[in-house]
């Protein structure tokens, strides 16, 4: 069985497909791409860039609702087991981030909720995308109307030149022919890539993506009316709970910090017994004294060394600004 998360991709490759035939169907059987390569008005490129551009948006969307959706489908399952509290702690990203980060801010300011205007909001950015899609194709259809009517006012010219070149001027004619069947052309085949690309495909594919969002939102709202509801809406008893979670959590911090205070007593109580140690032994122990004395001398004449390294260097005024701070203190 497929996972939930996975339908709406699923979906969405299906119809990546069956559009990838219909266009081998118009390479094959129309000459479509004959005619674009020679489109002297460009309004077939235009279409087919916006339908490219369109499907890299649904590709793109399509794969951030797809992580949105898998992530919801893990926090359904910690839901069932341990409620909000088992989800409140969960890493997440993108949309799922804000959409709990606000979530907090309202469980802890004690604010009235309302979940599916939260859950709008959060999420308005994907709608506004696949919103943009749906766009995308009601502009490309625009765009084969309007070359439906370039292609008929060329249609026009040339059938004009053709008429007043006839039984005159036979190259003219023929150039006024072609020109007014290049029309034709750009009149049929911009009609038909604006209502396919834009007419059906593209918006085929914005509404899968409407689809993908609107579940991802539902599964979202349904996790927390089911298994969160008594936990986030405003009342005494999750005040009680949430009262109760952090006194937890206070004993836990508490246990720890009396754990390390232990350990710390411990440390304490073995470096004092060494210094004892150490006092004891230093009125006998002349040679660890004299061992002392001689490394003190041997800082000393190395600090004399790295002045007199600076003051090669050319930084004397440091060295005496140094040595007459030390004097003072």
């Amino acid at each position: 069985m497929i996972q939930r998360g996975f339908r709406a991709l699923l979906l969405w490759i299906v119809w990546s497909a069956a559009s990838l035939m219909v266009i081998l169907g118009l390479y094959t059987d129309t000459g479509v791409w004959d005619f674009v390569r020679s489109d002297s008005s460009h309004i077939t490129w235009v279409i087919i860039g916006f339908y490219l551009l369109g499907c890299v948006i649904s590709f793109v969307l399509m794969i951030l609702v797809t992580y949105e959706a898998v992530h919801v489908d893990e926090l359904e399952k910690i839901a069932k087991k341990s409620g909000w509290p088992g989800i409140e702690h969960t890493p997440k990203r993108l949309g799922l981030a804000r959409f709990f980060e606000s979530l907090k801010t309202i469980i802890r300011n004690n604010s009235e909720l309302d979940l599916e205007s939260l859950v709008d909001v959060e999420f308005s950015v994907y709608q506004r995308f696949a919103h943009a899609l749906e766009v995308f194709g009601n502009l490309m259809i625009t765009f084969g109307l309007i070359g439906t009517v370039v292609g008929l006012s060329l249609t026009l010219v040339g059938l004009t030149s053709s008429l007043q070149a006839l039984g005159e001027d036979q190259e003219q004619l023929l150039a006024g022919l072609r020109s007014a069947m290049q029309g034709m052309g750009t009149a049929f085949y911009a009609t038909l890539l604006g209502a396919v690309f834009g007419g059906v495909l593209l918006r085929v594919f914005a509404h899968i993506n409407q689809n993908g969002v609107e579940s991802l939102e539902d599964s979202l709202t349904r996790i927390f009316l089911v298994y969160c509801a008594t936990d986030i809406k405003p009342s005494p008893q999750r005040d009680i709970r949430v009262l109760d979670a952090e006194i937890r959590a206070m004993t836990q911090n508490l246990e720890r910090l009396h754990h390390t205070l232990a350990e710390t007593k411990h440390m304490v109580g073995d470096f004092a017994k060494e210094l004892m140690h150490l006092k004891q032994i230093e009125g006998d122990n002349t040679a660890l004294r004299a061992s002392l004395n001689l490394q003190r001398e041997y800082l000393d004449t190395l600090r004399t060394e790295f002045q007199l390294k600076r003051m090669n260097q050319g930084r004397w005024w440091r060295v005496f600004t140094k040595s007459f701070v030390r004097k003072i203190d």
